[in-house]
């Protein structure tokens, strides 16, 4: 009678060793499934791209372009203002009497493509432009910098010269050309620097001594003072020394409020196209000639992105 309880013994005994080896068994499994698991994740996020974002506030950097693109389906309406030479004083109210002006839209067609037009007082200009996203920055190990492409044309409205009898002057002899490289790198979240190498063609000038095209090379950057306001500052050296033309300098602050974007700055330039304040910016900072300066950017959202659709929200 005593072996039927050490057979029950027995039993009890091997079930839970049986019970105990397979949950073992199972939570092994799980770990092995768990680690492999993590292990394609991490996998898929070293594989997957993370893109820099916000290397410059808005698409301009002071009076030229910064890397930045209008999103996708986004208007941004510019109004830009350049007045007379501080030096000037109450004569012309330390130059606010002499404004120039310009209107113009960008928009963004897709996130690597964006279009824009605008109408300069100065010399009553038209501009048309498109810029590329060539190369983006990624974050951590990939691609160490952004590369856009910029490039543009522009036509001159202003009355044809008197000329001497017999001579026309020609539709295209209003036309210039800008061709520009904009590299850029963020460094940290408060540094960003940018290059951008420039050629313009101008299929008229002035006079014999200058040249129809110009090479110059430009560097700027930003420096972030807080999370709505930086420091931005641009320089364009001239290949083509000239005399009565001098390299343009811009130092400015970006102050961003809301689907608004200020940015105030004093520049020696007056004109606010490439072709003119690259290349024929009149005006010396070692003489005084600085002038004050503003742009007004306010965006539109035209074409909401999916995540967004039903949002009454009309601001990007």
């Amino acid at each position: 009678m005593r072996i039927i309880p050490a057979i029950l013994l027995t039993a009890a005994v091997f079930t839970t060793y049986n019970a105990g080896a397979q949950e073992n068994n199972k939570n092994k499994k799980e770990v092995t499934e768990s680690d492999d698991l993590l292990g394609m994740l991490e996998d898929g996020d070293a594989k997957s791209k993370s893109y820099t974002t916000a290397t410059f506030k808005t698409s301009r950097l002071v009076n030229g372009h910064s890397i930045e693109n209008t999103a996708a389906g986004v208007l941004d309406f510019k109004v830009n203002h350049r007045f007379g030479e501080l030096k000037d004083g109450f004569q012309t109210f330390f130059g606010l009497d002499n404004a120039n002006t310009l209107i113009g839209f960008d928009y963004g067609i897709t996130d690597w493509l964006m279009i824009g037009v605008s109408r300069s007082t100065y010399q009553s200009e038209y501009l048309g432009f498109a810029k590329v996203k060539l190369l983006r920055q990624t974050d951590g190990k990939g691609m160490p910098f952004s590369l856009s492409y910029y490039g543009a044309a522009s036509v001159q409205s202003m009355p044809a010269p008197t000329l001497p009898a017999g001579q026309e002057y020609h539709f295209s002899n209003r036309m210039f050309y800008v061709n520009q490289l904009l590299i850029a790198r963020k460094f940290n979240q408060w540094l960003s620097l940018q290059l951008m190498p420039t050629h313009i063609h101008y299929n008229l000038v002035p006079t014999t001594a200058e040249p129809n095209d110009m090479i110059a090379m430009g560097v700027g950057g930003r420096f972030k003072l807080s999370n709505r306001v930086s420091l931005n500052a641009e320089y364009y050296y001239r290949f083509n020394e000239l005399n009565g033309y001098f390299n343009s300098l811009s130092i400015g602050f970006d102050i961003e409020t809301g689907g608004h974007v200020f940015q105030l700055m004093a520049t020696n330039a007056t004109a606010m196209t490439e072709r003119a304040f690259i290349g024929q910016t009149t005006s010396d900072w070692g003489n005084g000639g600085i002038h004050f300066g503003f742009n007004i950017s306010r965006v539109f959202t035209i074409v909401k992105p999916k995540e967004f659709k039903g949002s009454n929200s009309n601001k990007w």
